[in-house]
């Protein structure tokens, strides 16, 4: 039974929009690494889904990752419009948002926690544009909100692009770069491959993390980079009441005539 989202298309059977998604790669000439190795999102019947954070660099992340698990997505609008990707991100139930009206974005936070309490997955891009490399952009906290309020794991995932084995850029959909270009560029690049790396999931359910640590602990595993406390150091103790200060032992204090 195909599903419908409040602001994206029907999804599509998963299993045609997954080869649907390798088909599109193979046509552009790129070796998919890594997509066969992905677990199966969620966790479980009766349980929510899982939130899935990955750097972004290009539009094929979106491609990439359909190939890998077909899942909904939360993208900019724009998104939809794009030629080649478009017409996949609207039929794997995208969630477009307009990231020009930012009073939304208490009702998007909303709507996807709701979507991962009745356990659908969803898939999000933190850093809210394209970078150049997988090592650049701050993940945004807003997001990460909705994985604490319904209790759903976060998966990291990296998302890279080697030539013969080497970091390239080739990809990469940046700055005043245009569709058309980015995809020439890929077109008529040499051994091209995409890369997804699953790191372990993060918890959200019985812990104390608030969404800062739970944004800083997906940072750090999907880029490499920073540092974050121990996960014992999230649980927050108990607040303990105040207490009396201890009698003191020394001689009494003599009072002025």
């Amino acid at each position: 039974m195909r599903r419908v989202l409040a602001d994206g298309d029907l999804l599509a059977d998963p299993v045609r929009l997954r080869a649907h998604a390798r088909a599109l790669l193979a046509a552009l000439g790129i070796e998919a690494e890594g997509v066969d190795k992905l677990a199966a999102a969620g966790t479980g019947a009766g349980g929510p889904g899982t939130l899935t954070v990955l750097n972004h660099i290009s539009w094929l992340d979106i491609v990439a990752l359909l190939a890998a698990e077909p899942t909904t997505l939360l993208a900019k609008r724009e998104v939809g419009r794009w030629p080649v990707v478009g017409g996949l991100a609207r039929r794997a139930g995208t969630h477009f948002i307009d990231r020009t009206s930012p009073r939304r974005l208490p009702h998007t936070v909303r709507e996807l926690s709701d979507l991962l309490a009745a356990g659908r997955s969803v898939a999000v891009f933190p850093q809210a544009t394209t970078w150049c490399t997988a090592d650049q952009g701050a993940f945004r906290r807003a997001t990460f909100q909705a994985a604490l309020d319904a209790g759903a794991p976060v998966r990291p995932l990296t998302v890279s692009y080697t030539q013969q084995g080497r970091p390239s850029t080739v990809a990469a959909f940046c700055g005043d770069d245009t569709f058309a270009a980015s995809l020439r560029r890929v077109l008529t690049a040499r051994a091209l491959a995409v890369r997804l790396t699953a790191h372990p999931a993060l918890p959200t359910a019985g812990t104390a993390l608030d969404r800062r640590e739970l944004a800083a602990r997906a940072e750090h595993a999907v880029l490499g980079r920073g540092t974050v406390r121990p996960a014992a150091a999230a649980i927050r103790p108990p607040r303990l009441a105040p207490q009396a200060p201890p009698p003191t032992t020394g001689p009494p204090l003599r009072q002025h005539a």
